[in-house]
């Protein structure tokens, strides 16, 4: 009698997908694993989860899933992603137990999402004026297309979300604001204005603390910088990007900077190669969030913050770069940096034939805009005191 009540105790405790592992899901993974997103395949349902049971132990316990590459001892961030022990030991139990469902009474309600957006339902959205077709195959140069807002008031803007109109073949996407009183450069649109908003592999829409916004003035143009990646069948791209205003009075005008570094060439076959850069703060500013990015040959990235008394303070550490998923690190609270502060950005290159990533191992690689070349930019938005 003991060992039937102990058994049914056993079973009642069990993790089911109704009660224990949905609340998870729909908190921690919904937002990419739904229809029309990036992630493979959507987990609002048991019937959407129970397949993958065995392939959602394996990420959560080596980390891969959900995707956060920041050491956990530096910084604060406010969209960290990683689970908790209890959530990473209550999906591994519902797995080791079979993946049972559960009653459905216990199932709690799905999250509610604007179809087709992270940021909700924007309050305009601005379109490419043109299809654009990419080949098939080849290397396409960068291209610029520019595209009236027909704002009739400045705006201050609370989110942007890029989408690509086709996802296979493009590599990312940057939107730049451009005065309408601007000179124009060539036609081109290269270097023009300032960033808004990007798109790349893995990249979270942007999003700024309450009372902190971009200005976009009345009659400004945006410049859609997009990068191309034939994938061997021709498509038609027509991207966008939506924007929610702020709707309270915005104190702390966002502002954009880069730490960057052109000039370097990684060996061949070097494996730990180390390239620098630094930014300084002319004058007091709060640094809003951090996004390192390098291509394919990228291997860990170190943001650090050096102040005017000589101390210092690792902002952020990336310890395993990962091209596929250049994560956006917002701050709880914005880092403050006194004028004359600077941010030193420290990445290490993996040009060997132990990356496989690596196209190339045997020629050294420069600064280029294309996937099997290099860059190194350490990219964060600001906002002056």
């Amino acid at each position: 009698m003991l060992i039937l009540i102990a058994a049914a105790a056993g079973a009642a405790d069990k993790a089911t997908f109704t009660k224990d592992v949905a609340p998870i899901l729909f908190k921690r993974c919904a937002q990419c694993h739904r229809t029309g997103e990036v992630a493979p395949m959507p987990l609002l349902s048991y019937q959407d989860a129970r397949p993958w049971a065995k392939s959602i132990k394996e990420k959560v316990l080596t980390g891969a899933m959900p995707p956060w590459l920041a050491d956990p001892h530096y910084g604060d961030f406010v969209n960290d992603r990683r689970l908790s022990k209890k959530e990473i030991d209550t999906l591994v139990a519902w797995v080791d137990s079979g993946a049972p469902k559960g009653d459905d009474r216990d199932l709690p309600p799905a999250p509610q999402f604007e179809e087709g957006w992270i940021i909700g339902k924007p309050d305009a959205v601005i379109s490419m004026q043109e299809e654009f077709s990419v080949p098939a195959e080849g290397v396409v140069p960068y291209k610029y297309f520019t595209v009236p807002t027909h704002f009739t008031e400045d705006r201050w803007i609370q989110s942007a979300e890029i989408r690509a109109g086709a996802r296979q073949a493009v590599h990312h996407i940057i939107v730049n604001v451009v005065d309408p009183k601007e000179p124009k450069a060539g036609g081109a649109g290269e270097g023009r204005g300032f960033k808004l908003a990007g798109f790349a592999p893995g990249e979270q829409p942007k999003t700024y603390p309450a009372g902190t916004g971009k200005l976009v003035k009345a009659g400004s143009n945006f410049v859609f910088q997009v990068h191309y990646t034939p994938n061997g069948k021709e498509v038609k791209d027509r991207s966008y990007i939506g924007l929610i205003f702020s709707k309270e009075p915005v104190t702390r005008k966002a502002l954009t900077g880069t730490a960057i570094n052109h000039d370097f060439a990684i060996p061949a076959g070097d494996s730990n190669y180390e390239v620098r850069s630094s930014w300084t703060a002319k004058e007091d500013v709060r640094i809003v969030d951090l996004m390192p990015h390098m291509h394919v040959r990228g291997k860990d990235f170190t943001y650090t913050a050096v102040y005017p008394d000589g101390r210092s303070e690792i902002a952020l550490k990336a310890p395993r770069y990962d091209f596929n998923w250049q994560l956006l690190y917002q701050f709880r609270e914005p880092l403050y940096l006194p004028k004359g502060s600077r941010l030193d950005c420290v990445a290490h290159f993996d040009n060997s034939p132990n990356n496989k990533y690596n196209p190339d191992p045997s020629k050294p690689v420069k600064w280029g805009p294309q996937t099997w070349e290099e860059m190194m930019i350490g990219w964060f938005d600001y906002s002056a005191e």
